[in-house]
């Protein structure tokens, strides 16, 4: 059986099947990303809530896991060279996860390359910039008088919108007829966008019918179901 004792954020939660991958997350769009690529893979894995209502993304046992205080955050007691292995951020994950299984990337060094450059485009842009509108549309920004922030970040979120609109043009996926990572790390955030922030209609979601279609394929997918609702919430 594997030991994960010396992992300090076993103590506060721990492993019930310690020889199956642990995932430390939360139903957010960046927390699904990594459930729905191991829903996906078909990697054993045991899931552990972190609750940011109760700030345990702050405790010293996550932050020994992850001084970023942010979730997704994995430890593979099966990694390289037959060691345990910590990681967060979750496009590090979602690559790790890939190259371990061989599954949801391109083998070939181009196409690997392409894809993990979409990956990319989702960190840096499609995740920053639509967190911001959902601050500003959703949460405690709303009530800010001056719009312009709030503009800001949906303009951008548009232009972004329109970058993956004309990518996926004549495209099933954003790497074409194969699906990869780089749909399970944008189109979450995409979702997350016009369902949960209900951001549809500011950005004119439907300006984008290659987005759209490529969204409900995304959805609609057994994996992608079972992995949005992972962890389960208290």
């Amino acid at each position: 059986m594997s030991d994960l004792s010396a992992y300090p954020i076993t103590r506060k939660w721990p492993a019930a099947h310690p020889e199956r991958l642990q995932l430390y997350s939360l139903p957010t769009p960046n927390g699904v990303k990594v459930s729905i690529m191991l829903e996906e893979i078909g990697l054993p894995y045991e899931p552990h809530l972190v609750s940011f209502e109760t700030n345990d993304q702050l405790t010293p046992e996550f932050l020994s896991l992850n001084p970023n205080n942010k979730i997704p955050a994995i430890i593979d007691p099966n990694g390289p060279d037959g060691k345990a292995l910590p990681l967060f951020e979750s496009g590090a994950i979602l690559i790790y996860l890939a190259d371990k299984t061989g599954q949801l990337i391109p083998q070939d060094a181009a196409g690997r390359y392409e894809t993990i450059q979409w990956l990319m485009f989702q960190m840096g842009g499609i995740g920053p910039m639509f967190g911001q509108v959902g601050f500003f549309h959703k949460f405690a920004g709303k009530d800010f008088d001056d719009k312009r922030p709030r503009d800001r970040y949906v303009d951008e979120a548009k232009r972004l919108l329109g970058v993956l609109d004309r990518r996926l043009e004549n495209r099933k996926w954003i790497m074409g007829d194969a699906y990869s990572i780089a749909d399970i790390a944008c189109f979450p955030w995409i979702r997350n966008l016009v369902g949960f922030y209900g951001a549809g209609e500011l950005v004119e979601f439907h300006r984008f019918p290659n987005v759209q279609r490529a969204l409900e394929a995304f959805v609609s997918r057994p994996a992608v179901i079972r992995g949005l609702a992972i962890p389960k919430r208290d």
